[in-house]
């Protein structure tokens, strides 16, 4: 399975903007995937995760809940995150990772696959 994010640009606080990451290869129903981002001097932090099984459970980080939005489209194998009232501390490279299994996990180590991620800067 490989990935690709691709999306980000420079908005204002409170802007908008959604990322989308392509998964090429074949996704089963028993993956999930996830965002995570890295920001300078920060440590890879885990943002939202989504099953493909079923509905689609989902799992946020507390920092972003209720301004992001995890989504994914089996189809289009497209995973998508909506965000919302951006602030300049969301500024960070944003990564997609998938990993067998449905369970929802926040921890990077849990991702069997990462993509090179795409550069989201919060800023006026």
């Amino acid at each position: 399975v490989q990935l690709q994010a691709f999306g980000g640009g420079l908005v204002q606080p409170g802007g908008s903007l959604t990322l989308s990451c392509a998964v090429e290869g074949r996704i089963l129903d028993q993956y999930s995937t996830a965002w995570f981002r890295l920001a300078p001097g920060k440590e890879r932090e885990f943002v939202a995760v989504i099953s493909w099984s079923g509905s689609g459970n989902v799992y946020y980080a507390d920092s972003v809940m209720g301004r992001f939005i995890i989504s994914r489209d089996k189809d289009k194998k497209i995973m998508n995150l909506q965000m919302s009232s951006l602030k300049p501390e969301d500024t960070a490279t944003y990564s997609c990772a998938g990993k067998r299994g449905p369970a929802l996990y926040s921890s990077p180590a849990r991702y069997d696959w990462w993509g090179q991620g795409t550069q989201v800067t919060v800023s006026s």
